[in-house]
């Protein structure tokens, strides 16, 4: 099973936004999410987090809270993701070669083509659920079922 790192950085009343549209056959194209990537041989989820969010951003991770486990099925791939929110950084946001980052108003979130679960997990994170686990079942881009382990 693939391991992903998922962060939401925060600023004020906005959450940075990653509009996948840069990237040939990529799976999340034309789909907002947070940035991150897959966990590197023998990287811990944590230092996969503060080097992707370096690596998309530029930014400097100062300051993360680990928020949720989510599993995602579908009939060609598994992916377990670590869910983080950044609330503290450093530094200046540079382009990203996945796509355009953007910081979108809290408000406005859940209106983004985005994948389904993940409106699901991101409302969870909003309304500050205690840690969380998720699996998520997908038949092609449909989301088809989903399980609460925690």
């Amino acid at each position: 099973m693939d391991e992903t790192v998922l962060v939401y950085i925060f600023k004020d009343d906005e959450v940075l936004m990653l509009y996948r549209n840069k990237k040939k056959n990529d799976i999340n194209e034309d789909k907002w999410m947070g940035v991150g990537g897959h966990l590197e041989k023998g990287e811990t989820p944590v230092d996969a987090l503060i080097r992707e969010v370096k690596e998309e951003t530029d930014l400097d991770v100062l300051q993360y809270n680990f928020l949720a486990t989510l599993y995602f099925y579908n009939q060609e791939y598994e992916e377990k993701m670590y869910l983080y929110r950044v609330d503290k950084y450093k530094g200046d946001l540079s382009d990203c070669n996945e796509g355009e980052l953007k910081f979108i108003k809290i408000k406005d979130l859940l209106s983004l083509n985005m994948w389904e679960g993940d409106k699901i997990f991101l409302g969870l994170m909003l309304k500050n659920e205690p840690y969380f686990e998720l699996s998520l079942y997908y038949d092609k881009d449909k989301l088809v079922k989903v399980d609460r382990l925690k």
